[in-house]
């Protein structure tokens, strides 16, 4: 994607390198990292449909949560089902 300055796979449990987010009872390790050239940060959470569940929703309501409180700064998105056309899409709504 044009936007994208850079990515990075995001490291499972990893301290110092890995982004993470509280859930109620864990961490949660969305899968990449993305800068885009325009300095926002996307976060990006890819669930097949087959493994859609109670601990993806609140996954999904976090990472909302985190992008709403970023003032802007960040942006959240958890495609499913190879729906990879919302990223694009994320990133063209701000």
């Amino acid at each position: 994607m044009d936007e994208v300055e850079f990515w990075v796979r995001n490291p499972v449990r990893r301290p110092g390198h890995s982004f993470w987010l509280q859930t109620s009872t864990d961490k949660f390790y969305p899968d990449f990292v993305c800068k885009l050239k325009d300095g926002r940060v996307v976060v990006v959470e890819y669930k097949g449909g087959h493994l859609w569940n109670e601990e993806s929703k609140e996954k999904k309501v976090l990472g909302e949560l985190w992008a709403e409180r970023s003032s802007g700064a960040c942006l959240f998105v958890m495609p499913t089902d190879k729906n990879y056309a919302l990223v694009q899409q994320t990133i063209s709504l701000d």
